[in-house]
């Protein structure tokens, strides 16, 4: 009897790409494998490219502020439930990996009410509210950073890293230069806002474009329909609202990185080893975990840091030119690092777990 995986997990790439990472492992394992997202949600726009079952359910989100969507939400989260919990029983899988998103809640607590047992990762620094919410009724959640294992309840907690898609390190980047009609003479700077866009970020290395352009070519990911049109034909500058196979050339051809500081995006930094300016979203906007994220990769020597609240154009230039001056510091720091093998650790805990599952069933 073969064995079955639900994972789920959506909203943004850095809830959906980790889980991509451990397919082929999973695959290896000998694991049927299905994925429960939202119903036209990021995720099965990048779920469909893998030959994967999907199933899409009704979502809502949890804010902290007042909304009159609050008012209705719930009721979309209980609908979700009802339809994650009837998909469970057609699938019976032996395990559900989540990792978070909000439309994981229904998800992680159907499996729960069916007696399957959940992992779930928590990228950041400390749980966003879906993963607390789950929490309480998963098996194992793993984490990133050491300091998160204080969060969360010890008999739970598993220090795992977060899974990187192999293909991420065999990128061509005579592909890439040929994709943004760069030359290989002049230094590629690539600006990463984030699955969504960065508005600020945008805005900032637009008009400081003129003067970057001088030293670097830029390749922009600016988010879903972030383009600026006026900006198509600018000698030197390419942007794209998201890449998909075409990333890793890209990554290949970057020699720095401007990033958001979202923990699985500086995951796959440290992994690739590209000196970085991460921009993390302002306490403002967020509820803080990016900065966290931010600081504790500066802290080691992984990366450069610019509090939003402070970023401008002429701030930019000068900390991308310091980055690239210093870009060997950044290297080697990162080579130091004692990078843990996510993909086998939690693929390994899935397995057990799931192995256990299969002989209760027995």
């Amino acid at each position: 009897m073969s064995k079955k995986i639900v994972l789920t997990g959506g909203g943004t790439a850095g809830h959906i790409t980790p889980n991509i990472a451990l397919l082929p492992r999973l695959l290896q394992l000998g694991y049927e494998i299905s994925y429960i997202g939202s119903y036209n949600g990021m995720e099965k726009k990048l779920i469909e490219d893998y030959d994967i079952p999907y199933y899409g359910i009704s979502t809502g989100k949890f804010r902290r502020y007042f909304d009159l969507k609050n008012f209705t939400d719930p009721f979309r989260v209980l609908k979700g439930y009802g339809e994650a919990r009837k998909i469970l029983k057609e699938i019976c899988p032996d395990i559900v990996f989540s990792k978070g998103g909000f439309v994981t809640v229904p998800v992680v607590r159907a499996a729960s009410s069916l007696k399957i047992p959940c992992v779930i990762h928590e990228s950041d620094m400390t749980p966003g509210l879906a993963n607390k919410l789950c929490i309480p009724v998963c098996t194992k959640v793993c984490c990133n950073f050491p300091e998160t294992l204080r969060c969360l309840p010890t008999e739970k907690a598993v220090l795992t890293g977060s899974p990187i898609r192999e293909e991420l390190s065999m990128g061509n980047k005579l592909a890439a230069l040929e994709l943004c009609h760069f030359t290989a003479n002049k230094p590629v700077l690539m600006v990463i806002g984030g699955s969504l866009g960065a508005a600020s970020i945008n805005q900032a290395v637009r008009e400081a474009l003129p003067k970057l352009l001088n030293d670097f070519q830029v390749v922009h990911l600016c988010g879903q329909e972030k383009i600026d049109n006026l900006l198509l034909n600018q000698s030197g500058y390419t942007q794209f609202e998201y890449l998909k196979s075409e990333l890793k050339d890209v990554f290949a051809m970057a020699d720095v990185v401007v990033s958001r500081a979202g923990a699985n995006a500086i995951c796959e930094l440290l992994a690739l080893k590209k000196p970085n300016l991460l921009i993390p979203l302002s306490a403002g906007s967020s509820r803080g975990d990016q900065i966290l994220n931010a600081r504790s990769f500066e802290a080691q020597g992984f990366s450069m840091v610019i509090d939003e609240d402070y970023l401008s154009p002429d701030l930019l230039i000068e900390k991308v030119q310091e980055l690239y001056f210093n870009r060997q510091t950044y290297i080697d720091a990162m080579g130091k690092s004692q990078q843990m093998n996510a993909t086998k650790t939690i693929t390994e805990l899935l397995d057990g777990i799931a192995e256990e599952h299969m002989n209760k069933r027995k």
